[in-house]
């Protein structure tokens, strides 16, 4: 019972209160002492309830609307991302689509309150492939963009963008497919934004035809070159491929807690394996 459903205090009196009371002709009968037990518990467990319902819907309406929590399980996008880290990504930056709410239900097409991501965002999108599973890339090209890679260079709209060696990534073996320790490279995009990568050596996705955007498209890379199925592999051959522009589900903004590989909810023991110098590091570069 809520504090709202407990009756004020009576004035203390000498006589019992009558099992039956008679008002304006109808007779009012006084509730049994079993009914009496039971209300409260009903009225209890309706509260529960409603508490629980309210909770969801708030959780429903601030998960589809404001922001979403993601794990990363993967190191495609290494450095810059790591298995473990825990993101927040919001779901206003780009405006919203069928694919901002859970299952993707088609209730409307493209999106509303629409806004163009900027290059070089790190972003949410749901594979244009049968299953529509999440991913995390760094946006590269825009519609009517040409992208191709050289050597392992990226090269947008024909002009190479700056990439600066910053020596061996000691240490991070597991980043590599091959087992290698990778390079890190300093990229700086057209816009001006800088981002490490990662370069494995040789592979290959390190020589690639031309491609161009499509309108209403965007086509995204992970950090780590070597390692990553992105947009220079098609839908078809089991990489992203052009990523439509409904399918954007919301921008990476934070990297709130971060735990080390090999942590696991059902561990406790491994609950505070935390990479204490990851706790809410910006993905703003």
């Amino acid at each position: 019972m809520t504090d709202a459903d407990t009756p004020a205090d009576e004035p203390a009196t000498d006589e019992f209160p009558a099992a039956e009371e008679e008002v304006e002709g109808t007779l009012i009968e006084a509730p049994d002492a079993a009914d009496a037990d039971e209300a409260p518990a009903e009225n209890e467990t309706v509260e529960i309830v409603k508490t629980v319902v309210y909770a969801l819907l708030i959780a429903l309406v601030l998960r589809i609307l404001i922001f979403q929590p993601y794990t990363i399980p993967s190191s495609s996008m290494r450095p810059n991302l790591m298995i473990g880290d825990y993101v927040v990504v919001s779901k206003f930056s780009y405006g919203y689509s069928k694919n901002s709410i859970p299952f993707s239900p088609p209730l409307f097409k493209g999106r509303l309150f629409a806004a163009t991501p900027k290059r070089g965002d790190v972003i949410v999108f749901k594979t244009p492939a049968a299953g529509h599973k999440d991913l995390i890339k760094r946006l590269i090209g825009l519609p009517g963009d040409t992208i191709q890679v050289t050597n392992g260079a990226l090269t947008i709209n024909g002009v190479a963008l700056p990439r600066v060696a910053d020596g061996l990534a000691e240490g991070d073996n597991g980043a590599c497919p091959n087992g290698a320790t990778p390079m890190r490279y300093w990229e700086t995009n057209p816009v001006g934004r800088r981002y490490i990568t990662y370069d494995c050596g040789m592979g290959d996705l390190d020589n690639t035809p031309v491609y161009l955007v499509p309108e209403g498209h965007y086509f995204f890379m992970g950090d780590n070159r070597d390692n990553s199925l992105d947009s220079r592999v098609s839908a078809e051959s089991g990489g992203v491929g052009y990523v439509p522009a409904e399918n954007l589900v919301g921008k990476a903004e934070t990297v709130m807690v971060s735990w080390k590989e090999g942590s696991n909810i059902l561990k406790p023991w491994t609950w505070l394996n935390l990479r204490w110098n990851r706790f809410f590091h910006s993905l703003r570069d």
